[in-house]
């Protein structure tokens, strides 16, 4: 037979463990939702002023080649 504390005790491990399910899924879903569409999105930023670079040097080049 469980005692009063034994109950207490499984009562709080209970509401406890069903705080840290709560925080382990806040934590995927901020990642899902805010961190990989943020790094994403710096990705493509990053791969599009490349492009934009390589595109200025070639006309530069193409410049200097037609003086």
């Amino acid at each position: 037979m469980v005692t009063e504390l034994g109950w207490l005790y499984l009562g709080g491990m209970t509401v406890l463990f069903f705080f840290w399910a709560y925080g382990i899924v806040s934590f995927v879903l901020d990642v899902k939702n805010k961190f990989i569409p943020g790094g994403r999105q710096y990705l493509r930023g990053r791969r599009r002023l490349k492009e934009e670079k390589e595109e200025e040097e070639e006309r530069e080049e193409q410049e200097r080649q037609l003086y």
